[in-house]
């Protein structure tokens, strides 16, 4: 996708038309529905980590430390 910079003034002009054009659009569909026409995307839903999944997380760390210290006591 093209920044801002890199488009012409004929394509920034095309392209503000055709948002002035949805927009009445828009405007129509409410006019006949009298509802908004937008339509919102659903909330990604953040991944968490279980607090069982943690504590086995930490257990795994704690025991690569403990195995790195014995190595550096021996």
């Amino acid at each position: 996708m093209k920044t801002l910079m890199e488009l012409t003034s004929a394509q920034l002009k095309r392209g503000a038309a055709i948002k002035e054009e949805i927009a009445s659009l828009e405007e129509e569909l409410v006019a006949i529905l009298g509802a908004p026409a937008s339509v919102s995307k659903p909330a990604k839903k953040k991944r968490g980590m279980s607090a069982a999944g943690r504590a086995r997380v930490a257990a795994a760390q704690k025991a690569r430390w403990a195995k790195i210290k014995a190595e550096k006591k021996a």
